[in-house]
Protein backbone atom coordinates (compact mmCIF):
# COMPACT_ATOMS: atom_id res chain seq x y z
CA UNK A 1 0.00 0.00 0.00
CA UNK A 2 1.50 3.67 -1.08
CA UNK A 3 1.77 5.72 1.72
CA UNK A 4 1.07 9.32 1.77
CA UNK A 5 4.24 11.53 2.01
CA UNK A 6 5.27 13.72 5.39
CA UNK A 7 4.63 17.04 4.26
CA UNK A 8 6.34 19.91 6.01
CA UNK A 9 4.08 22.74 7.73
CA UNK A 10 5.44 25.37 4.96
CA UNK A 11 4.92 25.57 1.22
CA UNK A 12 7.54 23.72 -1.19
CA UNK A 13 7.92 22.10 -3.97
CA UNK A 14 9.85 19.18 -2.92
CA UNK A 15 6.80 18.46 -0.65
CA UNK A 16 4.57 18.45 -4.45
CA UNK A 17 7.01 16.13 -6.04
CA UNK A 18 7.49 13.13 -3.04
CA UNK A 19 5.38 11.04 -4.08
CA UNK A 20 4.87 9.36 -7.47
CA UNK A 21 1.22 8.13 -8.34
CA UNK A 22 -0.35 5.63 -10.65
CA UNK A 23 -0.04 7.32 -14.21
CA UNK A 24 -3.24 5.30 -15.47
CA UNK A 25 -6.71 5.97 -13.98
CA UNK A 26 -7.62 2.27 -14.44
CA UNK A 27 -4.78 0.79 -13.14
CA UNK A 28 -5.38 2.42 -9.86
CA UNK A 29 -7.09 0.23 -6.85
CA UNK A 30 -8.77 1.92 -3.82
CA UNK A 31 -5.18 0.86 -1.56
CA UNK A 32 -3.21 2.99 -3.65
CA UNK A 33 -5.20 6.43 -3.69
CA UNK A 34 -2.69 9.18 -1.96
CA UNK A 35 -3.51 12.87 -2.68
CA UNK A 36 -0.43 15.18 -1.45
CA UNK A 37 -0.70 18.64 -0.08
CA UNK A 38 1.62 20.31 2.59
CA UNK A 39 -0.36 19.91 6.38
CA UNK A 40 0.27 23.95 6.86
CA UNK A 41 1.18 26.87 5.28
CA UNK A 42 1.95 30.56 5.89
CA UNK A 43 -0.42 33.83 4.58
CA UNK A 44 0.49 34.36 1.00
CA UNK A 45 1.98 31.05 0.32
CA UNK A 46 1.75 29.40 -2.98
CA UNK A 47 0.92 25.89 -2.58
CA UNK A 48 1.87 22.81 -4.88
CA UNK A 49 -0.12 19.55 -4.81
CA UNK A 50 -0.37 16.42 -6.41
CA UNK A 51 -2.92 13.70 -6.79
CA UNK A 52 -3.90 11.05 -9.78
CA UNK A 53 -4.27 13.28 -13.61
CA UNK A 54 -7.63 11.75 -13.80
CA UNK A 55 -9.09 13.46 -10.73
CA UNK A 56 -10.82 16.64 -10.36
CA UNK A 57 -9.74 19.34 -7.82
CA UNK A 58 -11.34 22.33 -6.56
CA UNK A 59 -10.64 24.91 -4.48
CA UNK A 60 -12.72 27.18 -3.19
CA UNK A 61 -15.37 26.90 -6.32
CA UNK A 62 -12.48 27.02 -8.67
CA UNK A 63 -11.51 23.47 -10.51
CA UNK A 64 -7.96 23.85 -10.68
CA UNK A 65 -5.71 22.86 -13.67
CA UNK A 66 -3.94 19.47 -13.18
CA UNK A 67 -0.83 18.44 -15.14
CA UNK A 68 0.22 15.59 -16.58
CA UNK A 69 1.38 14.56 -13.78
CA UNK A 70 -1.24 15.41 -11.36
CA UNK A 71 0.26 18.12 -10.42
CA UNK A 72 -1.79 21.09 -9.08
CA UNK A 73 -0.93 25.13 -7.26
CA UNK A 74 -3.51 27.30 -5.49
CA UNK A 75 -2.68 30.39 -3.42
CA UNK A 76 -3.66 31.32 -0.09
CA UNK A 77 -4.50 35.17 0.56
CA UNK A 78 -2.88 37.75 3.01
CA UNK A 79 -6.01 37.54 5.02
CA UNK A 80 -7.09 33.86 4.77
CA UNK A 81 -7.52 32.63 8.46
CA UNK A 82 -9.42 29.76 8.39
CA UNK A 83 -7.96 26.50 7.15
CA UNK A 84 -8.15 25.95 2.99
CA UNK A 85 -10.55 22.70 1.71
CA UNK A 86 -9.53 21.49 -1.16
CA UNK A 87 -12.02 18.79 -3.02
CA UNK A 88 -10.63 15.70 -4.82
CA UNK A 89 -12.77 13.73 -6.71
CA UNK A 90 -11.52 10.87 -7.92
CA UNK A 91 -11.70 9.00 -11.41
CA UNK A 92 -14.38 7.11 -10.10
CA UNK A 93 -16.25 9.50 -8.19
CA UNK A 94 -15.11 8.44 -5.04
CA UNK A 95 -14.43 11.79 -3.19
CA UNK A 96 -11.54 13.27 -0.26
CA UNK A 97 -11.90 16.16 1.06
CA UNK A 98 -8.24 17.58 2.37
CA UNK A 99 -7.33 20.68 4.48
CA UNK A 100 -4.77 22.71 4.48
CA UNK A 101 -4.04 24.86 7.90
CA UNK A 102 -3.05 28.45 7.22
CA UNK A 103 -0.55 30.10 9.63
CA UNK A 104 -1.20 34.08 10.44
CA UNK A 105 1.49 36.24 10.18
CA UNK A 106 2.03 39.64 11.79
CA UNK A 107 1.25 42.70 8.92
CA UNK A 108 3.56 45.92 10.09
CA UNK A 109 2.38 49.29 9.24
CA UNK A 110 4.74 51.26 6.18
CA UNK A 111 4.52 55.02 6.35
CA UNK A 112 5.73 56.70 2.92
CA UNK A 113 6.07 59.96 2.53
CA UNK A 114 7.01 63.18 -0.33
CA UNK A 115 4.88 61.00 -2.64
CA UNK A 116 3.14 63.39 -4.92
CA UNK A 117 -0.22 64.35 -3.48
CA UNK A 118 -1.88 63.57 -6.76
CA UNK A 119 -1.18 60.02 -7.02
CA UNK A 120 -2.54 59.17 -3.51
CA UNK A 121 -5.35 60.93 -4.06
CA UNK A 122 -5.71 61.47 -7.45
CA UNK A 123 -8.80 63.45 -9.97
CA UNK A 124 -11.77 61.87 -11.31
CA UNK A 125 -10.05 61.65 -14.91
CA UNK A 126 -6.80 59.89 -13.91
CA UNK A 127 -8.73 57.49 -11.40
CA UNK A 128 -10.56 56.33 -14.03
CA UNK A 129 -7.18 55.82 -16.33
CA UNK A 130 -5.82 54.31 -13.39
CA UNK A 131 -9.47 51.81 -13.31
CA UNK A 132 -8.51 51.17 -16.78
CA UNK A 133 -5.28 50.01 -16.53
CA UNK A 134 -5.46 47.97 -13.77
CA UNK A 135 -8.92 46.51 -15.59
CA UNK A 136 -6.09 44.95 -17.83
CA UNK A 137 -3.16 43.89 -16.05
CA UNK A 138 -6.43 41.91 -14.62
CA UNK A 139 -7.47 40.61 -17.57
CA UNK A 140 -3.59 39.45 -18.05
CA UNK A 141 -3.84 37.40 -14.75
CA UNK A 142 -6.91 35.11 -15.79
CA UNK A 143 -5.16 33.10 -18.16
CA UNK A 144 -5.27 29.41 -17.03
CA UNK A 145 -2.65 28.28 -19.14
CA UNK A 146 -1.91 24.10 -19.62
CA UNK A 147 2.31 25.05 -18.35
CA UNK A 148 4.12 24.05 -15.10
CA UNK A 149 6.70 26.85 -15.28
CA UNK A 150 5.42 27.90 -11.63
CA UNK A 151 7.05 24.45 -10.31
CA UNK A 152 10.41 25.30 -10.96
CA UNK A 153 12.81 27.05 -8.11
CA UNK A 154 12.11 30.57 -8.18
CA UNK A 155 15.30 32.64 -8.28
CA UNK A 156 15.72 36.65 -7.05
CA UNK A 157 15.14 39.21 -10.45
CA UNK A 158 17.89 41.44 -9.03
CA UNK A 159 20.11 41.15 -5.91
CA UNK A 160 19.56 44.19 -3.29
CA UNK A 161 18.07 45.08 0.44
CA UNK A 162 14.32 44.39 0.40
CA UNK A 163 12.94 47.59 1.20
CA UNK A 164 8.63 47.04 1.09
CA UNK A 165 7.54 43.64 2.53
CA UNK A 166 4.08 42.12 0.90
CA UNK A 167 1.09 42.47 2.67
CA UNK A 168 2.49 45.31 4.80
CA UNK A 169 -0.11 48.12 5.20
CA UNK A 170 1.00 51.22 3.63
CA UNK A 171 0.18 54.96 4.61
CA UNK A 172 1.21 57.55 1.92
CA UNK A 173 1.04 61.02 2.94
CA UNK A 174 -0.67 60.09 6.25
CA UNK A 175 -3.49 58.57 3.88
CA UNK A 176 -3.95 54.05 4.99
CA UNK A 177 -3.91 52.35 1.38
CA UNK A 178 -4.26 48.60 0.54
CA UNK A 179 -1.51 46.36 2.01
CA UNK A 180 1.10 46.11 -0.13
CA UNK A 181 1.11 43.86 -2.76
CA UNK A 182 4.27 42.31 -3.27
CA UNK A 183 7.62 42.61 -2.46
CA UNK A 184 9.94 45.69 -3.08
CA UNK A 185 14.05 45.34 -4.24
CA UNK A 186 16.44 48.01 -3.25
CA UNK A 187 18.46 48.76 -6.81
CA UNK A 188 20.52 50.86 -8.89
CA UNK A 189 18.00 52.46 -11.69
CA UNK A 190 19.29 50.41 -15.15
CA UNK A 191 19.88 47.34 -13.27
CA UNK A 192 18.55 44.17 -15.26
CA UNK A 193 15.63 42.29 -14.46
CA UNK A 194 15.92 38.64 -14.84
CA UNK A 195 13.01 35.97 -14.87
CA UNK A 196 12.72 34.59 -11.46
CA UNK A 197 10.77 31.41 -13.37
CA UNK A 198 9.87 30.91 -16.84
CA UNK A 199 6.65 31.73 -18.79
CA UNK A 200 4.56 33.90 -21.30
CA UNK A 201 4.96 37.91 -21.24
CA UNK A 202 1.15 38.39 -20.93
CA UNK A 203 1.03 42.31 -20.26
CA UNK A 204 3.79 45.20 -21.15
CA UNK A 205 3.46 48.57 -20.65
CA UNK A 206 6.14 51.42 -20.24
CA UNK A 207 3.36 53.90 -18.97
CA UNK A 208 0.67 52.98 -16.72
CA UNK A 209 -0.10 55.94 -14.21
CA UNK A 210 1.10 54.49 -11.17
CA UNK A 211 2.83 51.48 -11.90
CA UNK A 212 5.13 52.90 -14.60
CA UNK A 213 6.93 50.32 -16.70
CA UNK A 214 4.94 47.53 -15.86
CA UNK A 215 5.59 43.38 -17.39
CA UNK A 216 3.33 40.35 -16.42
CA UNK A 217 4.91 36.88 -16.79
CA UNK A 218 2.70 34.16 -16.62
CA UNK A 219 4.03 31.12 -15.02
CA UNK A 220 0.90 28.67 -15.97
CA UNK A 221 -2.41 27.48 -14.09
CA UNK A 222 -2.93 30.96 -13.05
CA UNK A 223 0.44 31.92 -11.35
CA UNK A 224 1.72 34.89 -12.60
CA UNK A 225 4.30 37.28 -11.73
CA UNK A 226 4.18 41.19 -12.23
CA UNK A 227 7.11 43.88 -12.32
CA UNK A 228 6.74 47.68 -11.89
CA UNK A 229 8.46 50.71 -11.90
CA UNK A 230 10.66 49.36 -15.02
CA UNK A 231 12.71 52.32 -16.79
CA UNK A 232 13.23 49.66 -19.74
CA UNK A 233 11.08 46.77 -21.19
CA UNK A 234 13.09 44.40 -23.27
CA UNK A 235 9.83 42.11 -24.28
CA UNK A 236 6.84 42.48 -25.54
CA UNK A 237 3.71 40.45 -25.04
CA UNK A 238 3.13 36.52 -26.33
CA UNK A 239 7.03 36.12 -25.84
CA UNK A 240 8.43 33.69 -23.94
CA UNK A 241 10.87 33.92 -21.33
CA UNK A 242 13.08 31.68 -19.62
CA UNK A 243 14.46 31.74 -15.57
CA UNK A 244 17.35 34.43 -15.97
CA UNK A 245 16.69 36.03 -18.97
CA UNK A 246 17.01 39.70 -18.68
CA UNK A 247 13.97 40.82 -19.80
CA UNK A 248 13.99 44.65 -18.35
CA UNK A 249 15.65 46.98 -16.58
CA UNK A 250 14.96 48.36 -12.93
CA UNK A 251 13.40 52.18 -12.74
CA UNK A 252 11.73 54.76 -10.34
CA UNK A 253 8.28 55.07 -12.83
CA UNK A 254 5.20 55.84 -11.76
CA UNK A 255 4.00 56.35 -8.60
CA UNK A 256 7.62 55.59 -6.82
CA UNK A 257 10.29 57.87 -4.47
CA UNK A 258 13.28 56.33 -5.45
CA UNK A 259 14.75 53.18 -7.74
CA UNK A 260 13.65 49.58 -6.81
CA UNK A 261 11.71 46.74 -8.47
CA UNK A 262 8.68 45.75 -7.47
CA UNK A 263 7.84 41.93 -7.90
CA UNK A 264 4.18 40.39 -6.88
CA UNK A 265 2.96 36.96 -7.54
CA UNK A 266 -0.53 36.47 -8.23
CA UNK A 267 -3.06 33.16 -8.57
CA UNK A 268 -5.31 34.85 -10.70
CA UNK A 269 -6.89 37.41 -8.76
CA UNK A 270 -4.80 36.17 -5.01
CA UNK A 271 -2.01 37.57 -4.65
CA UNK A 272 0.80 35.84 -2.95
CA UNK A 273 4.01 36.73 -1.35
CA UNK A 274 7.17 36.04 -3.78
CA UNK A 275 9.45 35.95 -0.96
CA UNK A 276 7.73 32.64 0.50
CA UNK A 277 8.03 31.36 -2.84
CA UNK A 278 11.72 31.72 -2.86
CA UNK A 279 12.22 30.41 0.46
CA UNK A 280 10.43 27.28 -0.68
CA UNK A 281 12.89 27.38 -3.55
CA UNK A 282 15.85 27.11 -0.78
CA UNK A 283 13.81 24.14 1.25
CA UNK A 284 14.14 22.55 -2.29
CA UNK A 285 17.75 22.86 -2.24
CA UNK A 286 18.69 21.92 0.68
CA UNK A 287 16.28 18.83 0.56
CA UNK A 288 18.48 17.63 -2.35
CA UNK A 289 20.47 14.42 -2.29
Amino acid sequence: MRKRALCLPLVSTACAVALALGTAAGSAQASDRASELPTQVQQGAMVIGRTMAANRVEVGGRTLRLADDGRFVFGIGRDQAEPVQVDITWFDGVRETLRVAVTPRDWPIERIDGVPPSTVDPPPAIAERIAREQARVSEARARDDARTDYAQPFVWPVQGRISGRFGNQRVYNGVPKSPHSGMDIAAANGTPVKAPAAGIVTFADPGLYLTGGTVVIDHGAGISSNFLHLSRIDVKVGERVEQGQVFAAVGATGRATGPHLHWGMNWFDTRIDPLLVLEAAVSVSNASP
